[in-house]
């Protein structure tokens, strides 16, 4: 006895495939007990320790240790130009460049090389380049500065410029400490790798034999 047939079905959905999602990795794991972990990976973790605790320690020592002395060594050199050097009167030779905008800030402070005769603190005259403003014609006065023997200099250094210069000298010592500091801990993570490859190698080697068989 037949019966009725069943009318068909529609085939049976796929099941979404569900993506894989990352292995995230575990936080700390090379300070927690594992049989996985290794006597390197110790090493590994004591050494980016030390590079979070002693850079800024060793780098503000440095900061501070070389703003002091840059400090110091500039204040002795302003000292120094502010008795060996000499604001003069003086003469234009020949007439100063004309700047390109005149009347404009930047013309106001922009300083051009011109041949200037002036009485130096021997007592001879003599004629040499300094910067002056431009667009001044020969004969004009301006007041250069002039070291002890004689010759054009820049005015004794200011407050100002002994304080950037000291922060310049500052941060580039702390810089160095900051970069000496991962320089050594990638040198000790780099042979820490390289240490672990070579103990992987050598257990490899002995295990190789058991996994291959004889033809």
């Amino acid at each position: 006895m037949s019966g009725a047939v069943p009318p068909a079905q529609p085939p049976p959905r796929p099941r979404p495939e569900r993506p894989l999602r990352p292995v995230r990795p575990v936080p700390f794991w090379r300070w927690r007990r594992n049989p996985l972990r290794r006597r390197t990976d110790r090493l590994e973790a004591w050494s980016a320790l030390a590079l979070v605790l002693l850079v800024p320690l060793l780098g503000l020592t440095a900061l501070f240790g070389a703003g002091d002395a840059a400090e110091r060594h500039y204040r002795a050199v302003a000292a120094r130009e502010a008795q060996t050097r000499h604001h003069l009167a003086a003469v234009l030779v020949r007439d100063a460049p004309e700047h390109p905008e005149p009347g404009s800030d930047e013309a106001r402070l922009a300083r051009y090389p011109a041949e200037v005769r002036f009485t130096a603190p021997d007592g001879r005259t003599r004629t040499a380049a300094a910067e002056v403003p431009p667009g001044l014609a020969a004969g004009d006065g301006v007041r250069v500065w002039v070291a002890a023997d004689g010759t054009p200099a820049g005015p004794p250094m200011t407050a100002d410029e002994i304080r950037s210069r000291t922060m310049g000298w500052a941060l580039l010592a702390f810089l160095a400490v900051a970069l000496a500091g991962c320089a050594v801990h990638g040198a000790a993570v780099l042979a820490l790798r390289r240490r672990n490859l070579a103990t992987w190698d050598a257990h490899w080697a002995e295990t190789a034999p058991r996994w291959t068989t004889s033809t």
